[in-house]
This record gives structure tokens, C-alpha cells and sequence, in this order.
């Protein structure tokens, strides 16, 4: 039996780490979960017989229920144990994962992915109170960009790979390739993770007062704009790929590459800016974004100038996560599930919406329309952010 990580009371030890460690993997495995469709989309799209822009939506589903349970499951689990509450979330993705590689048609694959947003807004809505649990105080800007490194991992590596087995396995067999993982962190949750007992319940009262918070009310619209901005252009990177810059499957792969591990750059980053200056990498994300999308317009028959712009937008995908956190952390510290459950939802949201706008462009407009749209969203995102002011928590 692995040594317990926490007191009765949730209060963190130094074995925590291991805890921590099992939920960075289960991270991994909700963005490869989630974001896969993403380098897949033109095979699963034809396999279901429907539109590029129709399957995006497989990501716009999954964000909505994502929010739903975001916003709801502090409210429903009530003074669950938050151990068996992520357990239960975990097992959701597994479940989802079986239902994806099995399904037989659109509706099923929706249904499915439904119930990956279901685990989704659950974990992410609970994982910074929980690490705040965890570790010491001030070990918890350092926990949170490990666990992070599970997003930098699944973004450097699932895309390519699923990219690449989906041309060998097809891409129902890339699916069933995760279901093992994800049923060996759930057996590692088991051992590794304290009881952590709630002692309180949250309401949808406590949701709407922490929202009343002015800072925090603009902080959750820049949010918003942020993630719809980079979820717009990111959903449909792979159309884009192979109409305007002419990739084949191995080059597709590749990029994918190159985008995914530039996110360990952007995790290092965030990381360092996120301690002390915060409000300037929360600038710099919507800015650098947005002008690469417009880039890619203008340069992206020119696979060598692709390589290095996706790089580029890879770490700041990667930042995104670890600076809007570090912000509640440091700005909600008194409030983390009430605020983390806003955030994921907001987040969330933001990626429904964006794969839809996306979505709507690329079938209308086409791949052009997409790019524009996603960087008009992102300038309004650092109109929001301003000088930084207003987003920080009155001393």
C-alpha cells in the first residue's frame, strides 16, 4: 500500500507529489482526449460522412457539457470526498474513449463526446483547490506548472502521433489506444491520491457572489475572448494544412510536431512570468497569437515560415492555461473552487463557441474567413486585458 499523501483533513505532506503527478497525467490525457479530433478531423469526418466543419463540432459538444458540469459540480457532489470525485471523472474519459472508438455514426460520436465534456469541466473544475490541497502554499504555483506539463506533453505529442497512427491504425484504432492509459491512472489515482474530505458545499449563490467581483467579471470575459480566439484557428489548423500550404500526412505530422513541443517552451514560460508579472504574460498571449494567425495568411505557402510560426503559437497555447490559473491562484485564493469552477467554465465555453464560430466561417467563407475571425477575437481579448489593472484583486 503506497504511504498516504495528505492528514484526515486533506492538509499536504511531502509525499504529495505523487498525487500530483497522477492527476499531470490525467491532464495529458484529457487534452489528448479532448483536442485529438483536431489532427484527425478530414479521416473521421469522411468515415461519418459529414463536413469538416460538422466534426468540429465534435469539440464544440464536448465544450458545452464541459461548462455545464463546471458550473454544477461543486454544487452536486456536495461534501464528497474530492478523491472518489475525480476517480469518477477519470472514469467517464475511459468510458467516453470506448464509445468514440466503437461509434458507428455522427450522433453516437456526439454522445460520446458529451460525456468526455462531462470528466472535463469535473476535473479541471476542482483541480486547483485540489492542488492547493495538496502541497504547501508556497509550493503551489510550482505544482501547478507540473501539472501542466501534462498539457505540454499531450500537446507535443498527441497530435503528431495520432496524425501519424491514424494514416497506419486508422483513426478508431488511435482511440482505442488511450483507453489503456487512461484505466492505468485511474488505478494510480487510487493508491496515490489522499482522502480529501469537503467540509463544505457550495451553491449557485456562492458561484454568482464570487462572479460580482468586478476584477474577476473582466478577468472571465478576457478569458473567454482568449481561448475562443486561439480555438477558432487551432480546430481547423489541420484543414488549413492541407489546402493552403499543400502537406502531405508525414508533414502534417510534423507540424503537428513542432507546435505540440514548443509547448514545453510555453509551460517554461508561463511558469516563470506567472510568479511575479503576471498581467504582461496575460498581454502578451492574445497579441503574439493573433498576429501569428494573420501570419500564417500571409506566409503560409512557405513550409519552413509555418514551422516556425506554429512553433510560436504552440508555446502560447500552452501558456494560456498556466497564466489564467496562476491569475485565480493569485487573485481568488480565498475562493479557489467557487473561482476555478468559473474559470473552466469560462475556458470551456470559450472553445465551444470558437470551434463553432470556426466552424461556421470555414463552411461559409472558408479557411481565410476562419484565420481573420480568430485574430479579431483576440485583439478584443487584450482590449479587455488593458493595462492589467482592473483584473487584479483589490489589497
Amino acid at each position: 500500500m503506497v504511504q498516504k499523501t495528505s492528514t484526515a483533513n486533506g492538509s499536504p505532506t511531502a509525499n504529495s507529489w505523487g498525487a500530483v503527478l497522477s492527476m499531470t497525467l490525467s491532464v495529458a490525457m484529457l487534452i489528448a482526449s479532448e483536442f485529438m479530433p483536431v489532427s484527425l478531423l478530414t479521416p473521421i469526418a469522411e468515415s461519418l460522412d459529414a463536413t469538416a466543419g460538422q466534426t468540429g463540432q465534435a469539440i464544440s459538444v464536448s465544450g458545452f457539457f464541459a461548462v455545464a458540469a463546471s458550473l454544477l459540480i461543486t454544487t452536486l457532489v456536495g461534501k464528497l470526498n474530492r478523491k472518489w470525485v475525480l476517480m469518477a471523472m477519470t472514469a467517464c474519459m475511459l468510458a467516453s474513449l470506448v464509445l468514440i472508438a466503437t461509434a458507428p455514426n455522427f450522433t453516437v460520436l456526439m454522445a460520446a463526446r458529451a460525456l468526455l465534456g462531462v470528466c472535463i469541466g469535473g476535473f479541471w473544475a476542482l483541480a486547483t483547490a485540489v492542488i492547493m490541497r495538496l502541497v504547501p502554499a508556497e509550493k503551489v504555483s510550482k505544482a501547478l506548472a507540473v501539472m501542466y506539463t501534462g498539457q505540454a506533453t499531450a500537446a507535443a505529442f498527441a497530435a503528431p502521433i495520432g496524425s501519424y497512427l491514424g494514416g497506419l491504425i486508422g483513426w478508431r484504432g488511435v482511440f482505442w489506444a488511450l483507453v489503456p492509459i487512461v484505466a492505468i491512472n485511474l488505478l494510480w489515482h487510487w493508491f496515490a491520491l489522499p482522502s480529501l474530505p469537503s467540509s463544505s458545499r457550495q451553491s449557485l449563490k456562492s458561484l454568482l457572489s464570487v462572479l460580482k467581483r468586478p476584477y474577476f467579471a473582466r478577468g472571465i470575459v478576457a478569458v473567454i475572448f482568449t481561448f475562443a480566439g486561439a480555438f477558432s484557428m487551432f480546430t481547423y489548423l489541420r484543414p488549413f494544412l492541407e489546402t493552403f500550404t499543400s502537406l502531405d500526412v508525414g508533414m502534417l505530422s510534423l507540424m503537428f510536431l513542432v507546435l505540440g513541443c514548443a509547448g514545453f517552451m510555453g509551460t517554461w514560460l508561463g511558469g516563470k512570468l506567472a510568479n511575479g508579472r503576471v498581467i504582461l504574460l496575460l498581454k502578451i498571449l492574445p497579441t503574439v497569437m493573433g498576429l501569428v494567425t494573420l501570419a500564417l495568411l500571409g506566409f503560409g505557402h512557405i513550409v519552413l515560415i509555418v514551422a516556425m510560426l506554429l512553433g510560436v503559437w504552440g508555446a502560447m497555447n500552452t501558456a494560456m492555461s498556466v497564466g489564467w490559473m496562476s491569475w485565480v491562484s493569485q487573485n481568488m485564493d480565498d475562493a479557489p473552487e467557487a473561482a476555478g469552477s468559473l474559470i473552466v467554465a469560462a475556458i470551456q465555453g470559450a472553445i465551444l463557441v470558437g470551434a463553432a464560430f470556426g466552424g461556421v466561417l470555414l463552411d461559409h467563407l472558408g479557411i481565410t474567413g476562419t484565420f481573420v475571425g480568430s485574430a479579431a477575437l483576440s485583439a478584443i481579448a487584450l482590449l479587455l486585458i488593458g493595462s492589467g489593472r482592473k483584473l487584479l484583486k483589490p489589497a
